[in-house]
């Protein structure tokens, strides 16, 4: 199983939303072809064809549980 996959699992799963890294977190978007825009602390990502705008924030060197719950219901709903 490759990394993207193990964390892909993770998200989906639901069973660790505050036990994921914001860099992984980060670039896995990234690699599901979204647009990255910073604005302070504030890192926005909008992707073509997905009404939703993912906003994440650090905390620590966690990415909120609640920000991971909208990553999965975009992954779901737009079928990523």
């Amino acid at each position: 199983m490759s990394r993207d996959d193990n964390l892909r699992e993770r998200i989906l799963s639901g069973r660790s939303d505050a036990n994921i890294r914001f860099e992984d977190l980060r670039s896995f978007l990234l690699r599901l072809d979204f647009a990255e825009r910073t604005r302070g602390g504030h890192h926005m990502f909008r992707r073509e064809g997905v009404r939703e705008l993912i906003n994440l924030q650090r905390h620590g060197s966690q990415a909120k549980p609640y920000q991971v719950r909208q990553v999965r219901q975009a992954i779901l709903k737009n079928h990523l």
